[in-house]
């Protein structure tokens, strides 16, 4: 059987990353608003914890994405162990399902520059649209998005799409 060849993590001090990961099977397992909050408030706990800058995310029924900095190297495996093991044991617990296993591996990108930035940026705000969870951006609750309309408004975020056009950043196997 032949299986996909997945690049050794490579993590750097001060860096940008976007991540990704998704259910295994790609179960839905957030298929609620109640399990999509429970996520949120895991991340924005665990991000807290490990004292790492949150950029931009978004919370679907299978996977997540997120824009992160990371201060040292070691930060991001052990903040994605934290996230991920935190999040299945709450989910199991809800489920009365010990020791499942919710997530596969995740996928991390190193940002390059300030393009490559804010395209992501763009391509984790528009996820719910791209997978019809929304036709409308601002109609969904769980991503940065709505903090960004609040805080820089509609004119300031319209700038971001123009200027950085979405591209689909989606691994084969997500």
């Amino acid at each position: 059987m032949f299986k996909p060849f997945h690049p050794p993590h490579i993590y750097l001090d001060n860096t940008i990353y976007f991540i990704t990961a998704r259910t295994r099977d790609k179960w839905k397992y957030f298929n609620t608003d109640r399990r999509k909050l429970l996520i949120n408030n895991i991340l924005k706990s665990v991000i807290k914890q490990y004292d790492l800058q949150l950029y931009a995310w978004v919370i679907l029924a299978n996977h997540y994405h997120l824009l992160i900095k990371i201060k040292s190297n070691n930060q991001l495996i052990r903040f994605i162990k934290s996230f991920h093991g935190q999040s299945a044991i709450s989910l199991n617990k809800i489920d009365k399902i010990p020791g499942r296993k919710i997530w596969v591996n995740y996928w991390d990108h190193c940002i390059r520059d300030e393009k490559d930035f804010w395209r992501h940026f763009n391509y984790i705000h528009h996820n719910p649209v791209k997978h019809k969870c929304v036709t409308l951006i601002n109609d969904y609750k769980f991503s940065s998005y709505r903090e960004y309309l609040e805080k820089n408004g509609e004119e300031w975020l319209g700038s971001c799409f123009r200027l950085y056009p979405i591209i689909d950043f989606t691994p084969q196997d997500l």
